[in-house]
């Protein structure tokens, strides 16, 4: 059995703004419990929270959001605060990707596979 990933960080000065910017572009549940700004993305999938810090440093983790439509993504982002890093291009066989920093300055990727629609892996299934 492999390990799969459980539980994600992404660093955040404003659990209001973070709330507001996540839930509106990519329509996560995002939601305050035990002290910690929780997020839930569109099961199957993996959940995480949002950690303050003082300051983003480094890079930090990358991951890919999948997205329908990475133009149209893209355009919702720069409006809720966010900006593009890269514009949209071809993954030789494999699909579509782009590049964008949230309202904190994270880096983060929407990903479109070439075949839609995407089939989320879980355990026990394939």
């Amino acid at each position: 059995m492999g390990s799969p990933i459980v539980h994600i960080e992404i660093p955040m000065m404003d659990p209001l703004k973070a709330k507001e910017f996540y839930s509106k572009v990519f329509g996560w549940k995002v939601y305050e419990k035990l002290g910690f700004m929780l997020f839930e993305t569109v099961p199957p999938s993996v959940g995480g929270s949002f950690t303050k810090v003082n300051e983003i440093e480094g890079d930090g983790i990358t991951f890919y959001i999948a997205v329908d439509d990475i133009d149209r993504k893209l355009e919702e982002i720069v409006k809720a605060g966010g900006r593009v890093i890269k514009k949209k291009k071809k993954i030789a066989k494999v699909g579509w990707q782009a590049t964008f920093t949230d309202v904190f300055g994270n880096t983060l990727l929407l990903f479109t596979p070439l075949k839609q629609p995407m089939r989320v892996r879980t355990q026990g299934t394939d």
